[in-house]
């Protein structure tokens, strides 16, 4: 046994055979290594995929769904594996999911997430209005369902003057649509002509909105940064000197009373 002892540790002693051991000892680490990762990568995974084109806004009903192996390397974060997840949420407003394509978290949401769904949860008291716009008013289509913007107004004065300013800040935007009532963005891959804005404010601000749509000014949309986004204040009339301006030109018409009948009466 002493024999075995006293080899073994001239054995180790020797340089040349410690940096054979490591060597060894390395390659052995990189091969055992490599094939881990290389099996793990290629390792089949069966996943949902989309058995049809699915077209925007569309409810995903279990007929629509396949499940297909892909190796998995590609399965990221975004990819949805389990077909619970899938089954009666909506495809996005401006998602197309072809036939074949895995489905994945940002391309499919439930139904109050849809732009339109907004409506259901308008406040009490105020009212949905439609801004006439166009391309280059919308900043390029730069402005997007859930964005803030303000709306200035401008005009010539009776002096002559051009009276310019913020009338309304803090509107969300309901929707964007083109001329044919569709929403610009459900394409991303072919983006329609914005045609109208679409928003709510307090039923005052509506009244306000509308006289100076029919007066001689241009109610102007402005977005703002993703902070005044995430971070919206209060919808309130920025300017009250505009505001005057704008019902000094206009009538205020008394509502009738319900219980009073038609005014006037025929004999």
């Amino acid at each position: 046994m002493k024999n075995v002892m006293i080899a073994l540790k001239r054995f180790f002693s020797n340089k040349n055979t410690v940096t054979i051991l490591c060597v060894l000892a390395i390659v052995l680490v990189l091969y055992f290594g490599y094939n881990y990762r290389i099996n793990q990568a290629t390792q089949p995974m069966m996943v949902p995929y989309a058995r049809t084109e699915i077209q925007p806004r569309t409810l995903i009903t279990e007929d629509m769904i396949g499940r297909v192996e892909v190796p998995k390397k590609m399965i990221t974060s975004n990819t949805i594996t389990n077909e619970s997840d899938i089954l009666n949420m909506y495809s996005n407003y401006n998602t197309v999911i072809p036939a074949g394509s895995l489905f994945y978290k940002s391309t499919l949401v439930t139904w109050s997430q849809m732009p339109d769904s907004a409506w259901a949860d308008i406040p009490d008291g105020y009212t949905v209005v439609s801004l006439n716009v166009n391309t280059e008013t919308t900043y390029g289509n730069s402005i997007f369902p859930g964005n803030y913007i303000d709306l200035y107004y401008s005009t010539w004065d009776d002096t002559g003057l051009l009276l310019l300013g913020k009338l309304i800040e803090s509107i969300e935007v309901l929707a964007v649509k083109d001329a044919s009532g569709k929403h610009v963005f459900e394409n991303s891959a072919n983006l329609g002509a914005p045609s109208s804005l679409i928003f709510a404010v307090p039923e005052y601000m509506h009244l306000l909105l509308r006289k100076a749509s029919y007066l001689s000014g241009t109610i102007i949309p402005v977005p703002r940064n993703k902070s005044y986004s995430e971070n919206p204040g209060a919808t309130i009339v920025s300017s009250e000197y505009i505001e005057d301006y704008i019902l000094s030109q206009t009538v205020i018409l008394p509502e009738q009373n319900p219980n009073q009948g038609n005014v006037g009466t025929i004999d």
